[in-house]
């Protein structure tokens, strides 16, 4: 538990001071595109899993007994 906790406050230190993101009017835009970035992978991880695991449930069971 505390690995994963140092791991988010990597991110949040690398949010801040490298890619220069903080809550001031400026920063808007890079805020949005970085959530819309973040949505975009979400998305995709999330929609690979569901593809597999609906392609795993519709398989076909496998019977010892396949001829060659």
């Amino acid at each position: 538990m505390g690995l994963i906790g140092l791991a988010f406050a990597q991110i949040g230190v690398h949010v801040v001071f490298f890619l220069h993101l903080g809550s001031g009017p400026d920063h808007t835009n890079n805020i949005i595109a970085l959530a819309l970035g973040v949505l975009i992978v979400f998305l995709i991880i999330v929609g690979s899993i569901w593809i597999i695991a609906n392609l795993n449930a519709n398989m076909m069971p496998m019977s010892g007994n396949m001829p060659r």
